[in-house]
């Protein structure tokens, strides 16, 4: 099969419905905004917790590398604030699992057959410029599917773009570039400053944001923009939601090093209630 006969939907494997601000909704943000991490790893290295993502980089014609780096982003928050991860849902354990222990994420690359694979195994498939990444519900290493488990984690790489200035309306996911870092190093920390940047807003803004389909844009920052970016997430006084990764240092980088800092417009607890119509409304809850 070629690349061009393995085209695949925007969402492969997913059920498309509307984000609803409902009590639902509201449980899974405030998880999320608890923060990750904090459990520490297992003994038994083989249930060590960590979310998979596919990155959709054919030979020919591969995507732009920050339409790729935007596409794992919202598919790693998407995946964080479904229905499916809430009380209940067909994903909780696995998710509260991975994300209450130290939080990792691995990303890998597929085409073609690979890729009509991966949409398979349960997860969620996010389209951003022509690019497609999907974020799998995390589980152990040593329970990896066998489909994604043969997918190459290093190897091709995308060099920088020069895509236009960023939409002022999208939060920005601004990425260190003295760094260096591969496309799968990436998109692994953009989907860091995706979660931490929905739970450093209010439930309100969030809601927003899913429902633009958690459109964001994905820039590199050069020395002088970094360094200004850096003071304005050590302030508490900026007009902005700010979110800021820093590595443990696995692999590529430093330990500590800070890779991505993130901004939205408006500050963390602004609030949309008027953006938002009843149908977004949660008709037993009494609205927010």
């Amino acid at each position: 099969m070629t690349d061009s006969d393995a085209a695949a939907p925007a969402h492969p494997g997913t059920r498309e419905q509307p984000p609803r601000f409902d009590a639902g909704f509201r449980a899974r943000h405030a998880e999320l905004a608890l923060g990750y991490g904090g459990g520490g790893d297992p003994a038994e290295p083989d249930l060590v917790q960590a979310m998979q993502m596919v990155l959709h980089i054919p030979k020919v014609d591969p995507p732009q590398r920050s339409s790729l780096l935007e596409a794992a982003a919202a598919a790693v928050v998407s995946l964080c604030l479904d229905p499916r991860v809430g009380a209940g849902g067909e994903w909780e354990s696995r998710y509260l699992n991975w994300k209450r222990s130290r939080i990792r994420k691995v990303a890998r690359r597929a085409r073609g057959a690979q890729w009509i694979s991966a949409a398979e195994v349960d997860g969620v498939t996010v389209e951003a410029g022509g690019a497609l990444a999907r974020a799998l519900v995390p589980g152990p290493v040593g329970a990896i599917d066998p489909r994604i488990r043969k997918l190459q984690i290093g190897g091709t790489d995308l060099e920088p773009d020069q895509p236009a200035a960023p939409d002022p309306e999208l939060p920005v996911l601004w990425v260190n570039s003295a760094l260096g870092m591969s496309v799968g190093k990436a998109a692994a920390q953009v989907g860091h400053a995706s979660m931490l940047l929905a739970g450093a807003m209010c439930a309100e803004r969030a809601f927003a944001w899913a429902r633009s389909g958690f459109r964001c844009a994905v820039r590199e920052a050069d020395a002088d923009m970094w360094s200004g970016l850096c003071a304005r997430a050590g302030r508490d006084d900026v007009p902005e939601t700010v979110a800021a990764v820093r590595d443990a240092g696995f692999t590529e980088v430093a330990p500590g090093s800070m890779t991505v800092i993130a901004l939205a417009p408006g500050p963390p607890d602004g609030n949309l209630s008027s953006a938002m119509n009843d149908s977004d409304r949660d008709r037993t809850g009494g609205g927010l």
